[in-house]
């Protein structure tokens, strides 16, 4: 038997007080079996007992250690919060300085365009004074030969009513985003509010197997013949959706997909079409999906034939996706980096279906 400690006797582990019994002796379970992880009394330690020959040890010791290992944590969590309090303190001072400055901004170009409509209400009351001088002492032949002059003085007027530098006057919002307050808050969804999703088995490809649990898509050089073809399904690119759709609230899943260097996650319309080889079948190339994708060592943010690089140093092992649709953001976040990878900000149309697509190995929904 191998014990850590005192060796456990026959009259061993009647010294603790009434605690939880061993069910097969009816002794105190003051001692610990490290190889089935659970308390023990001493007869199943002893030589005799079931655990004899495993990793034993007195109950009170192994207590000890927990306690230690939960007081390290304890202290960690402690680190971190303090840590993500620092930051966020930090952050909110930031994006104070940044309001401030727009603030300041807005307010000169406030008194600058009060300045500038006092001096056009001014041109236009000489204007007005002197139109009505004229209509008020001009006989007729006088007035016809001061068209001229009128017409002067109109077009004068209507160039007065054009604004300076008004846009100024716009807020600039991105001044209040913040990326982390935008990790943080990822990070928080991807934890708490992940949804169960799975594919849809009647848009799967046939370049494309779909596991017995419908959350891992597998890519085939050779198009299985055994999917029957239906309006649903995608019969040319290795697309596939998810069985469930969104309209509204908040939403998060997590996908799998360092197995593979060339495939595309994000989401689409219900109108996406499913046949031919255009690129309104081929997802980022058309105006009914939105999605993140990779290319060997290319990766970027697609829709509607528009791409927008992203400069990742190297390859995600699992890609978060957080669809917020009261807020109308799509967004792709890295769980073990914490990094947030691309936001969106578009009136989606809905309904709104998880869409995967994979050219390359395999991809699984995690959750």
């Amino acid at each position: 038997m191998s014990a850590e400690g005192a060796e456990p006797g026959p009259g061993s582990g009647s010294g603790p007080g009434p605690g939880p019994l061993c069910p097969e002796h009816g002794q105190a379970l003051s001692w610990f079996c490290g190889s089935e992880r659970r308390p023990v009394c001493a007869a199943c330690a002893g030589l005799g007992g079931r655990c004899r020959g495993h990793r034993i040890r007195r109950a009170e010791e192994r207590a000890e250690e927990l306690r230690s290992m939960a007081s390290a944590a304890r202290e960690l969590v402690i680190q971190r919060l303090s840590l993500v309090r620092s930051l966020c303190e930090s952050e909110e001072q930031r994006l104070l300085e940044q309001v401030h400055g727009e603030e300041e901004r807005a307010h000169q170009s406030i008194l600058t365009q009060r300045v500038h409509w006092a001096e056009a209400l001014q041109k236009l009351d000489t204007i007005r004074t002197g139109l009505v001088g004229m209509l008020t002492h001009l006989d007729d032949l006088q007035l016809i030969q001061k068209e001229q002059e009128i017409f002067e003085r109109t077009e004068e007027a209507e160039g007065i009513l054009d604004p300076q530098e008004s846009e100024m006057l716009n807020f600039n919002e991105k001044c209040t985003r913040s990326p982390l307050l935008t990790q943080l808050w990822a990070t928080a969804v991807l934890g708490s509010l992940s949804e169960d999703i799975r594919i849809d088995e009647r848009t799967v490809s046939p370049f494309l197997q779909l596991s017995d649990d419908r959350k891992t898509l597998t890519f085939s050089t050779k198009k299985s013949k055994a999917c029957a073809d239906g309006p649903e399904r995608f019969d040319h690119w290795p697309n596939a959706l998810a069985a469930t759709s969104f309209q509204n609230g908040l939403h998060a899943w997590m996908v799998n997909v360092q197995n593979s260097c060339a495939y595309k996650v994000g989401v689409a319309s219900g109108h996406l079409p499913r046949k031919g080889s255009g690129s309104d079948c081929r997802l980022g190339h058309n105006a009914f999906s939105w999605v993140f994708s990779r290319y060997d060592q290319e990766f970027r943010f697609s829709h509607n034939g528009q791409h927008e690089p992203l400069g990742l140093l190297r390859g995600p092992a699992q890609l978060g996706v957080v669809l917020d649709l009261q807020v109308q953001e799509l967004l792709f976040y890295e769980p073990a980096s914490g990094t947030v990878l691309c936001a969106h900000h578009v009136s989606f149309p809905g309904p709104l279906f998880p869409v995967f697509a994979v050219a390359d190995q395999t991809i699984s929904i995690v959750r």
